[in-house]
Order: C-alpha cells, then sequence, then structure tokens
C-alpha cells in the first residue's frame, strides 16, 4: 500500500486545479503546469480543496503509479505556488559564473569558456561570481539543468575543485606520500 498516495493534496488559495481529458492543470503565480495521467491505473478527483488520486485496481503497476501521480501532483503545486531553486557552488580559483543576457557564462578552468543558454521557463542569477541560483516552478526542470551544469567540472575528491551543490559533501581522498 502507497504511504504517499493514500493523503490528499492540498491546494493553496491562488491556485487552481483542473482535471480534464487524462490531464491534470495547475495554475498559479509562478505559471501554469500540466500532467498527463495514466487513467487504466490510477484515477484523480477533486473534493473542496484537495485532489485525490486512487488506484483502480490492486495491480502492481496501479500501485506504483498512485504515489508517483500524487508526489507529481504535489510537486507541481507547490512549484506554481512557492518555486523551486537549487544553488551550485563553484570551488577552485578562476573558476567563476556569470549572466550575460540569456547565456551563463562558465570559466571553469578550460581553455574556452563554457557558454550555457538559460531555458525561458527558469531563472539563473548568480548573486556571487562562486554561485549560481536557479529556479522555477518545475521541479524536474531545475533539477535537470543544476545536474548539466555540474556536470561540465564535477566535484573532484582531492582538492574539491569544481561544481557542486550547496548542500552536497565531497568526500575527500588522501594524497600521495612521500
Amino acid at each position: 500500500m502507497s504511504r504517499v498516495g493514500k493523503y490528499p493534496v492540498e491546494v493553496p488559495a491562488g491556485v487552481t486545479v483542473t482535471l480534464a481529458n487524462d490531464t491534470v492543470t495547475v495554475k498559479g503565480k509562478l505559471g501554469e503546469l500540466s500532467l498527463p495521467i495514466l487513467t487504466d491505473f490510477v484515477e484523480a478527483s477533486m473534493e473542496g480543496q484537495q485532489v485525490w488520486i486512487k488506484p483502480k485496481s490492486e495491480h502492481k503497476r496501479a500501485r506504483m503509479l498512485w504515489g508517483t501521480t500524487r508526489a507529481n501532483i504535489a510537486n507541481m503545486v507547490k512549484g506554481v505556488s512557492e518555486g523551486f531553486s537549487k544553488r551550485l557552488d563553484i570551488v577552485g580559483v578562476g573558476y567563476r559564473a556569470a549572466v550575460q543576457g540569456d547565456t551563463l557564462k562558465l570559466s571553469l578552468g578550460f581553455s574556452h569558456d563554457v557558454d550555457y543558454p538559460i531555458p525561458s521557463d527558469l531563472k539563473i542569477v548568480t548573486p556571487q561570481p562562486t554561485q549560481i541560483e536557479i529556479s522555477g516552478a518545475n521541479k524536474q526542470r531545475v533539477g535537470q539543468i543544476a545536474s548539466e551544469i555540474r556536470g561540465y567540472r564535477p566535484p573532484e575528491p582531492y582538492k574539491g575543485k569544481g561544481v557542486k551543490y550547496s548542500d552536497e559533501t565531497i568526500l575527500r581522498k588522501e594524497g600521495k606520500k612521500k
């Protein structure tokens, strides 16, 4: 039995949820998100200011999608009302980032700068040259873009140089002995 799926999704004030044509659409102050629902396995219903997800059968796939669908809808509701953000820290001498127009310019120790185009649905700012903040309504997109930027120079275990999440801990290794 799903521990996540059995609870309803609370819809805060200022957010509208529409269930139509096997699709859940959520609108709020930060945008609009939609999610297709596999109606062969789960069904969604609105009761007041709550969205309930129920499995249609005891089939294994229905039970798997029950909690997943509920979590995705909860993330959509939180995304359009509050938003999601990830912060990346850049560690290393000469490593820095800057936003120029709709491009994120990264200096990561390569012979060239890395230019990363900023997607239109996300906001990327650099409060300091060694910090990047990515924010948006879609939790998956924010995490994906953060992962792509981190992938240009992941942190290495000896000196810790590279791009890391702000809450990430790097397991350090001991260097060579003389």
